[in-house]
């Protein structure tokens, strides 16, 4: 092999989350604590925070942390992690004050397989519970305030599946330190000014404003919605999804805890407004919250007069950010020698915490497919592109999903999400399919879907979404006694569970004084 050919420089241009993980993930892959392995460098500004409003995870980061040998204890001591065991949706089926149920879980446990699909026997009334609670236990575990987990299982291990809330912040300290004095990073401190491109169009280096060159083979451009690489450089275009999604901005309040013994929900709390949504996020210290909206369908005034009241402020003290919200992706995500991880590549809403799940995802296949030579660039590229954007399509249907179904009708923003024009082809005839039959492992044919049949199921049926089985299908399943019992046995462990599992904020603390088992 022609070594001048080889990829041996890889530089990352911004840090945070994102910019981290794809250090991590790449200096775990390619062995850059070692000499022969590809040297990872990654330059980031002193003076550009992190903007921290996505807190929330989903389980994938557990096999990401547990890969790059991140201690769990140390995980939750240094972060301010809580739990998180899924997703609270409150007032999202129908307006607040009518009647029916306000809430539903999207838990992270997979429905109960030991009998098979349950899904069409509560359809047709095996069970007078909700979806959530006839196939699963982690709702009712969820409900009582409880941890995933006891101090006897050990890291990474649960008695439910289970992810994280987490300092942002904290989160990006972590990874720093863990990548450099671990995982063989290198690590600048510079602010980039300019890119360097030769005749090809590749990126040969960038500037810092001190006048130094950062030369590399292969460029990650973790540089924001600024996008300096991707974007600004190589004039890649972004696609806006507005036209499906329409939330464009979030307000964003830290507050702190009231109580150090107030109970911490194990999971985040959404709560469905005229325009948007609220997310709330409990750490052990403080409260992460903020209000999701559509500003073609209220002003900024009445958004922070709505975030203030669900706050409870009302003096007015509380300090608030507003954060303008890009919905949308590059049109390819790896042009010439440069690949986009994080708001340089896409974003969406927070709603099923995607953001941090996307970024790991993305720079996990990034470390996976890396190009052992130059001339394989290309064709690694064309499936990174594929493959990416398959993901963020993917997202997007799966988060118009909680937005179209919904019974709400109270205002504008509700009835134009139901709005047929505003829904794309593939989540419409996924929609169409499934008023005649429940959803199945073969409505998701790819693993890079990101999200699957579990997590459909439980918004569907969480949003009361009407399944209606013909004569004929129904008599397809012929085991309803069966299905009765197997929810019966369900319905006793979540007892037997209750009785076992700690409460969250109390597993917390136990964890930071004594540690977790390490595997």
């Amino acid at each position: 092999m022609d070594s001048s050919e080889q990829i041996k420089r890889v530089l990352i241009v911004g840090g945070g989350t994102a910019g981290w993980l794809s250090a991590c993930h790449l200096a775990k892959k390619l062995a850059s604590s070692s000499p022969a392995g590809v040297q990872v460098t990654l330059v980031e500004s002193e003076n550009i925070p992190t903007i921290g409003v996505g807190e929330g995870t989903v389980p994938a980061i557990r096999d990401s942390l547990r890969y790059l040998g991140i201690s769990e204890t140390e995980f939750i001591r240094e972060c301010d992690a809580t739990f998180k065991q899924g997703i609270k949706f409150a007032n999202w089926v129908r307006p607040p004050g009518t009647s029916g149920a306000d809430y539903y879980h999207h838990i992270f446990d997979y429905p109960d397989n030991q009998f098979g699909d349950l899904t069409p026997y509560w359809l047709q009334g095996a069970a007078d519970g909700s979806y959530v609670d006839t196939v699963a236990v982690q709702g009712a575990v969820c409900d009582s305030g409880l941890g995933p987990k006891d101090m006897t299982v050990p890291e990474y291990e649960g008695h439910t599946s289970y992810a994280y809330h987490l300092d942002a912040a904290k989160f990006a300290r972590l990874l720093t330190r863990h990548g450099v004095k671990k995982l063989g990073v290198k690590h600048l401190l510079a602010d980039v000014q300019s890119v360097l491109r030769d005749e090809s169009g590749d990126i040969t280096a960038v500037k810092t404003v001190a006048g130094e060159q950062l030369e590399a083979d292969l460029f990650v451009d973790c540089t924001g919605f600024a996008s300096l690489l991707l974007g600004q450089s190589l004039g890649v275009k972004f696609v806006d999804k507005r036209d499906v999604l329409f939330a464009d901005y979030a307000l964003a309040a830290q507050i702190p805890n009231q109580s150090k013994d107030a109970p911490i929900p194990s999971f985040t709390i959404s709560t469905a407004q005229e325009s948007g949504w609220i997310w709330d996020i409990g750490l052990s210290e403080r409260r992460g919250t903020g209000y999701v909206y559509s500003s073609d369908h209220t002003s900024h005034d009445r958004a922070e007069s709505v975030f203030r009241d669900y706050l409870d402020d009302k003096t007015g003290d509380l300090s608030i950010r507003r954060i303008p919200m890009r919905v949308g992706y590059r049109e390819t995500f790896w042009q010439n020698n440069c690949v986009a991880i994080g708001l340089s590549q896409g974003f969406v809403e927070p709603l099923e915490a995607t953001g941090i799940l996307v970024y790991d995802a993305a720079a996990r296949m990034l470390a996976d497919i890396f190009p052992a030579n130059k001339s394989a660039m290309p064709i690694v590229a064309k499936q990174f592109n594929q493959a990416v954007q398959y993901s963020w399509d993917c997202v997007i249907d799966f988060i118009k999903l909680h937005y179209c179904i919904s019974g709400r009708r109270d205002h504008a923003f509700w009835v134009d999400n139901c709005d047929t024009r505003s829904i794309p082809d593939s989540l419409q005839e996924k929609l169409a399919l499934w008023k005649f039959q429940p959803p199945s492992a073969y409505d998701f044919p790819s693993k890079f879907g990101i999200f699957n049949l579990a997590n459909y199921q439980y918004v569907l049926y969480g949003m009361e979404f009407e399944t209606t089985l013909s004569a004929g299908s129904s008599g397809w399943y012929t085991r309803m006694s069966e299905a009765v019992s197997r929810i019966q046995e369900i319905s006793m462990f979540s007892k037997q569970l209750l009785g076992a599992l700690p409460e969250h904020r109390v597993l917390i603390e136990r964890i930071k004084k004594y540690g977790l088992q390490k595997i």
